[in-house]
C-alpha cells in the first residue's frame, strides 16, 4: 500500500538524512533517491542485470 511505503521511507528520511516531514514530502523521489544512493558503497548498489535477475526470479513482483 502507498502509505505504508510512504511512512516507512518518511521514517527512513528522519533517522538517516535527519529530514522533518515537510522536507520530505517536498522532495522528488528522484531527489530521495539520489541521497540515498550516496550513502551506498557502488559494490553494494544494485546494477541493472541485478534487477533483471530479480525479475526473472520473482516475477509477480
Amino acid at each position: 500500500m502507498f502509505s505504508d511505503a510512504a511512512a516507512r521511507l518518511a521514517g527512513l528520511a528522519g533517522a538517516l538524512l535527519g529530514w522533518r516531514p515537510e522536507e520530505f514530502w517536498k522532495a522528488t523521489p528522484a531527489e530521495l533517491a539520489a541521497v540515498l544512493g550516496a550513502m551506498i558503497p557502488e559494490e553494494v548498489a544494485a546494477t541493472a542485470d541485478d534487477l533483471a535477475r530479480l525479475r526473472e526470479m520473482f516475477p509477480d513482483g
